[in-house]
């Protein structure tokens, strides 16, 4: 059977029982819970947020980690960490795999660290096996994933420098924390790698319950959802709470307030699986007395399709048309972010799932809800993704967890499907 750190995974698989390396599952979990101490908190997660003290020490453990396995490091001029291993054919393109370890305020120790843990253990497993390849590898630790991607926009050569005087949740702007990180906030996009891979590969935790529902040990990410990011601000008028009376009214929150119930119902209604998100509103002036002028909050659409975004945008503001109407308040919408949906390669996916049937794990094929770097390398080589269950399907929380043995499982179909591609 094919085998995991000691335990079994999967069927009989003969082929493969004779010929496979084992990834450890007890080696994946060290890893994760010495990464867990950077940037820890009360609740047993982690505040390593980008550009921080934590972000950095995290990072140092990584690097260390890297050259401990005998990879040539260095870091590029968009704050990632590269480690390389050479192939044993000049010429050839490498293979990059790889994810991040920053994390949001108040969040987990597996999303990203999985992924950049599943490297460590691939690059373990060949180098204790005396695995050589024809292809250069290189792992990649990618910076600022969950505040902007400078690291992947960087890669792939679409950075936009006006994200520079943007501040992080570490209170550095991205410009002085990529300057922390070893990048150079002035030449982010020589980081640029278009036409210089085989191919990317990013092993992550799905961040949903599907496969834990199903009982299913890996996905196969057939795209990641496009992203489209608005800051909508209500417009009414501002007046004594107490002295004005109701009839004749124009409050911004009570607008605000209709329109955010009218989002979820209108992209409920709708088939299929895009959502709709309010994340953040604040009412101005803020006070207990005071009817609010003005309120500001933020609109976030996703789907793997890009004109059901547009759809959904469109019923909303059709929507807030109707309410203005009938609240005397206006409405804008300033769109502030928009990621395009990244299809995985369809080879890539025949190449992960060859990967998975010959290990004998039960795997489906399904969407990425949730954002990644592989969207932004997708744009310049082929990029693939696999997903490992995430128990109760919790992300961006201290409950966010990972069993060992399936972050080994991830591992392994990674270790395979690189194998295939160098060939």
């Amino acid at each position: 059977m094919a085998v995991v750190a000691g335990l079994s995974l999967g069927a009989p698989v003969a082929a493969v029982a004779a010929t496979s390396l084992e990834a450890s599952a007890a080696r994946m979990e060290s890893r994760i819970q010495a990464l867990s101490q950077f940037g820890r908190n009360a609740e047993g997660g982690v505040d390593r947020v980008a550009y921080s003290e934590a972000d950095l020490a995290g990072r140092a453990y990584i690097i260390d980690e890297m050259k401990k396995l005998g990879l040539e490091v260095r870091i590029d001029t968009a704050g990632n960490i590269l480690g390389k291993r050479a192939g044993n054919e000049a010429g050839l393109d490498p293979i990059l795999f790889g994810s991040h370890i920053d994390s949001v305020p108040g969040g987990g120790n597996y999303d990203g660290d999985v992924g950049v843990n599943g490297a460590l253990e691939v690059i373990s497993m060949l180098q204790e096996n005396g695995v050589q390849t024809r292809h250069p590898l290189e792992m990649v630790v990618f910076s600022d994933e969950e505040g902007g991607m400078p690291g992947s926009l960087g890669m792939s050569g679409r950075f936009d420098p006006e994200q520079l005087s943007g501040v992080a949740h570490s209170g550095f702007t991205m410009a002085e924390g990529l300057e922390r990180l070893g990048g150079d906030p002035a030449r982010v996009n020589e980081a640029n790698r278009k036409g210089q891979l085989r191919a990317f590969l990013e092993l992550h935790i799905e961040q949903g319950g599907l496969l834990e529902q199903k009982a299913l040990e890996i996905g196969v990410v057939e795209g990641i959802v496009g992203i489209s990011w608005w800051k909508v601000t209500v417009t009414g008028v501002a007046n004594h709470g107490g002295t004005t009376p109701m009839p004749g009214r124009r409050d911004a929150l009570v607008g605000s307030s209709q329109l955010i119930k009218a989002i979820s119902e209108k992209t409920t209604a709708l088939e299929g699986r895009q959502v709709a998100t309010v994340g953040k509103i604040q009412a101005f002036p803020g006070a207990p007395n005071v009817i609010p002028g003005r309120v500001e909050f933020s609109l976030e659409i996703r789907d793997l399709d890009s004109a059901k975004i547009r759809l959904v945008f469109e019923l909303i503001k059709s929507e807030a048309g109707r309410i203005a109407a009938e609240t005397e308040v206006s409405f804008d919408f300033a769109p502030e972010l928009e990621l395009l949906p990244a299809p995985t390669d369809p080879a890539m996916r025949q190449v992960i799932e060859e990967a998975v049937v010959e290990l004998g794990f039960s795997y489906q094929r399904m969407p990425s809800g949730a954002g990644h770097d592989a969207q932004n390398l997708a744009t310049i080589t082929p990029t693939a993704m696999i997903f490992v269950p995430s128990r109760s399907g919790i992300s961006h929380s201290p409950q966010e967890y990972t069993a060992p043995l399936d972050m080994a499982r991830g591992a392994h179909v990674l270790y395979q499907t690189i194998l295939k591609l160098d060939h």
